[in-house]
């Protein structure tokens, strides 16, 4: 890489948009091609980009354009998996956001495919490089807590059914599609990266409310995906996919041997912590409510403040070229990624199974990873709105024609379609 600087693209400039921001300030790298289908997007981004970015609206021709060494991978939900496989044949590097695979063949495939081409894949999930979840981190390292045995994540954010409309313009649009217990890491990723554990099984229940969403597209009438993870050393987690009852927040518990910590409800810049009664650590108080700072060293804190989801926009590219450029591997390697991705899948077939459990493979053993190769089965729709698997507990569940009315009409009056 010339120079020492990591060369970037982005893919997708609605939400890429800001890592095309946040790649040119960051020392040692610099964005050099964006690409997207939607020239509205284009347009937008377009006045925000120098001469020597190139633009892009065909994914082929960006991604053999060699202009750069990483991609960032900021398309639609159900689309990472195919775009990133492309990248790391061509010896392009991967940060990619969401839950990256929507089957469990997809999982496998992600796999091979870093181990294949030598290339380096890094999930950019934001929401563990909150204040509260490093401080908790932190505190977590340092054994005052002793081991963790019970968690709980919380990612809640309603939309109104008007708001709702305009991000899922079209009856096939991924978002009416997209089960509850998928978008599984902004509940599940924090609580992963303070323990440091890793998924053993998951099971599911969902709350199914549809009449939330009446004057929608949705085809999900679940309201959550209430998941039990159990992790390899035998501790539980509880964790909700993305909930949608009222009030937008979020919220992360642990509780250890010794005492529990978890951010106050309403802020992720504080940290309440609790430590038994009669194993008070030295210098600590039984109860203490403390601010929650990204880093020790205040220089480092300074960079957070400003960058989008509390900061950790800006740790996913700052840890994303610590990994291209130093060979530091981030916590949310390929593995781990697609071991987020199986609970998602398999906590859907949970619901409509009855909460049985299932069971995660591990992804770095081929054996296992052999047992799901031929597993495509995945809830978004082909072009005739036909999919292997429901998207919802009650897989009978559909809006009604009413529903679809309003949504086509609010489509129309705002020129999406």
């Amino acid at each position: 890489m010339e120079d020492r600087i990591m060369r970037v693209g982005v893919m997708g400039t609605l939400r890429g948009g800001t890592y095309v921001g946040l790649f040119q300030k960051l020392e040692g790298s610099r964005v050099t091609a964006v690409c997207d289908f939607n020239p509205k997007s284009l347009e937008n981004i377009s006045r925000y980009l120098d001469g020597s970015i190139e633009v892009f609206d065909n994914f082929n021709d960006f991604i053999d354009s060699g202009l750069f060494d990483a991609v960032v991978l900021c398309n639609y939900f159900m689309e990472h998996v195919p775009f990133a496989v492309k990248a790391m044949e061509r010896g392009i590097h991967v940060l990619s956001e969401c839950t990256p695979a929507l089957t469990m063949a997809e999982c496998v495939q992600l796999c091979r495919t870093v181990e294949k081409t030598g290339c380096k894949y890094m999930l950019a999930e934001n929401y563990p490089f909150f204040a509260c979840n490093m401080e908790m981190k932190r505190r977590y390292d340092s054994g005052k807590f002793g081991r963790a045995l019970y968690c709980e994540g919380e990612y809640n954010h309603p939309v109104t059914p008007h708001d709702k409309n305009m991000l899922s313009p079209g009856k096939l649009h991924w978002r009416n599609w997209l089960p509850r217990s998928y978008y599984i890491t902004h509940s599940l990723a924090p609580l992963l990266f303070i323990t440091g554990n890793s998924l053993k099984s998951v099971n599911c229940k969902a709350v199914f409310a549809p009449g939330t969403l009446k004057g929608t597209a949705c085809r999900v009438g679940d309201l959550a995906a209430i998941m039990l993870c159990e992790m390899e050393d035998g501790s539980l987690a509880r964790v909700t996919g993305c909930a949608a009852w009222g009030g937008h927040g979020n919220w992360y518990r642990i509780c250890g041997e010794k005492g529990s910590m978890e951010n106050v409800r309403g802020t992720l810049g504080q940290v309440r912590i609790q430590y038994n009664g009669w194993n008070v650590p030295e210098g600590e108080s039984e109860v203490q409510v403390v601010d929650a700072r990204w880093y020790e060293d205040e220089a480092m804190n300074e960079l957070s403040r400003g960058a989008g989801h509390g900061g950790g926009d800006y740790w996913v590219a700052y840890h994303f070229r610590k990994y291209i450029m130093e060979d530091e591997e981030p916590f949310f390697t390929v593995y781990r990624s697609v071991s987020m991705s199986a609970a998602a899948i398999l906590a859907l077939r949970s619901s409509y199974n009855g909460g049985c459990e299932y069971k995660i493979p591990d992804f770095t053993n081929e054996e296992e990873r052999k047992k799901w190769e031929n597993d495509t089965e995945s809830p978004f729709p082909d072009e005739n709105g036909n999919a292997d698997m429901p998207c919802c507990s009650h897989p009978d569940y559909e809006p009604t024609a009413e529903d679809y009315a309003n949504a086509e009409r609010e489509w129309r009056e705002a020129g999406l379609c």
